[in-house]
Formats: C-alpha cells, structure tokens, sequence
C-alpha cells in the first residue's frame, strides 16, 4: 500500500524488500475548479490552466550547475538521460493513457555524482497575461512510483489554499548517504515562470 506523505515528511526509496528504488516515474495531478457561469449561474465552466511542471537539478551547494539541469517541456531530456520529461499537459486531467497530468522518469543510477538534489516544481504558463493562480485548481498532487513494479510507492497531495500563488516547489529526490530519500515540500510561490525559478538557484 502507497505511503499518504504529510507535508515535510521524509521517506526512505525502497523497494517491499528493502533495496533502493532506481528507476522511478514521478507523476504529477491536478484538475481546474469548475467556476459557475451561464444562465443563472446554473452551469459549470472549466478554466483551463496550464500548468508546467518542471525539474531542477541542483549539486552540494544548492545550484543549479548548467542549462542542461533544467528538465522541462522544451528540453525533456537530461544528457545522461537520468531525467525524462514525459510531455506537456496543457489543459489538467490525465494524459492520454496515464492517471497523471504530466510524468517524469528517473533513473537513479545514471545520476551524476555531483547532483545532490531533484526538485520537481510546477508553475502557470502565461500566469500574468491569464491572470491565473493556484486557487483556480483542486486535486493537485505528487505521487513516486516504482517503474519496474507500475506500483505508487508514496503521494502527497496538496491541500493547503495556493490562491494568488504561481509557483510551486512540489518535492524533491535528494541524496541520503549512499541512498535516496523523497521531500514532500509543498512550498508555494509568486514566480511567474520557469525562468524565474531557475533564478532561484543559480
């Protein structure tokens, strides 16, 4: 059974049998809030938002050390190929045959020895011309899966009000020693973009 991970919590990567998880698929949810409309109000609209979700891979001092660490639409694929970006969602809801809006591989093992730290973030495209925000979606959550088993090992789902919040720091895989351990974070923000995020940590 899938670990339901409270906000701050930590978890160990581990398979039933207590080896480390390596290849892992990080889905990511989220649905927009049916707004009333129409005549009377009687019928529900939705509003779509997109939302963007996004890698960031920062070394031992909290940076980002090149472009190519930034894992997002428009460059889905780390070098090393330890990071994949499954596509993106433009309008919420599942994606063609997932159950998440968007997916990102890992491959633990081809993690370059000097990244300390995954950080999986979402942000609203075009949020200022839009006028769009966190408040305008429900359902928003995170969940780690093992690949080899297609089975959720943890999820953390967001519950807190993010009205008038545009950005997100989600959760992150980093290092533990030898192993690897999950972050549910949950930290909202005001950055209207990816590259303002990235600004963040270099």
């Amino acid at each position: 059974m899938a670990i339901s991970l409270q906000k701050g919590q930590k978890i160990d990567l581990s398979k039933k049998d207590g080896s480390q998880l390596t290849n892992l698929v990080v889905g990511l949810g989220w649905k927009e809030v049916q707004k009333s409309g129409g005549l009377l109000g009687l019928f529900k609209q939705k509003v779509d938002v997109d939302i963007d979700a996004s890698v960031l891979m920062l070394d031992g001092s909290g940076h980002i050390p090149s472009k190519e660490e930034v894992i997002f639409f428009n460059h889905k694929d780390h070098p090393t190929g330890c990071v994949h970006h499954c596509g993106d969602n433009l309008v919420g809801g599942k994606m063609g045959g997932m159950d998440d809006s968007e997916q990102i591989q890992v491959d633990l093992t081809r993690v370059p020895s000097h990244i300390e730290r995954i950080v999986f973030v979402v942000n609203i495209y075009d949020c200022v011309k839009r006028k769009q925000h966190f408040g305008m979606v429900q359902d928003a959550y995170i969940r780690i899966i093992d690949k080899g088993a297609n089975e959720t090992i943890a999820s953390y789902n967001l519950t807190e009000d993010y009205s008038g919040k545009t950005a997100m720091i989600v959760g992150e895989i980093y290092r533990n020693g030898s192993a690897w351990k999950f972050n549910a974070i949950g930290q909202p923000g005001y950055e209207p973009g990816i590259a303002d995020l990235v600004r963040k940590y270099t």
